[in-house]
């Protein structure tokens, strides 16, 4: 699996509400874009986890049609220099077709992070900042497994 990362200049250059339109801005780049409004719709729950520095070593990941996109935030000095931030557009939207997301969020806010996103979104979802990105998509690929009735399969 490919994996393409972002490092996105964040607190005290940038609101997190401002970061987080530069995240959407490079997720859907057209205005007319459809994920664009589901993305906009969770700005205020996003931007509270950005500026708990949800972002600083737990990524937002995006699953896709293509790679998937990790993004992280950078945060006071490292923010402030902008020596490691990466925000390239990415060659594709990660949000085209079928897409996932899963926004870093601290065991304190997890529950109502969870619940408010459940509310205003059905792709985009939350996950303890502890949780490791591989041990999720496992779970989330035997979820969606698919069940095969090989007695129909192999009839003539």
């Amino acid at each position: 699996m490919t994996v393409i990362a972002r490092h996105i200049v964040s607190e005290p250059v940038r609101l997190a509400t401002a970061t987080w339109t530069t995240i959407v801005d490079l997720l859907a780049p057209e205005a007319n874009h459809t994920a664009r409004t589901e993305l906009l719709a969770v700005k205020g729950i996003a931007s509270s986890l950005i500026a708990s520095e949800a972002m600083k070593d737990a990524p937002i990941v995006v699953y896709g049609s293509g790679p998937r996109v990790r993004i992280y935030c950078l945060y006071g000095d490292d923010a402030m220099t902008g020596e490691n931030a990466n925000e390239d557009n990415l060659i594709s939207s990660p949000v085209d077709g079928d897409w996932a997301m899963s926004l870093p969020s601290s065991d304190s806010d997890l529950k109502w992070v969870q619940a408010a996103l459940k509310e205003k979104s059905t792709r985009i979802t939350a996950r303890d900042l502890n949780t490791n990105v591989e041990e999720m998509s496992e779970e989330s690929a035997s979820e969606k497994s698919i069940s095969i009735n090989k007695e129909a399969f192999f009839r003539s």
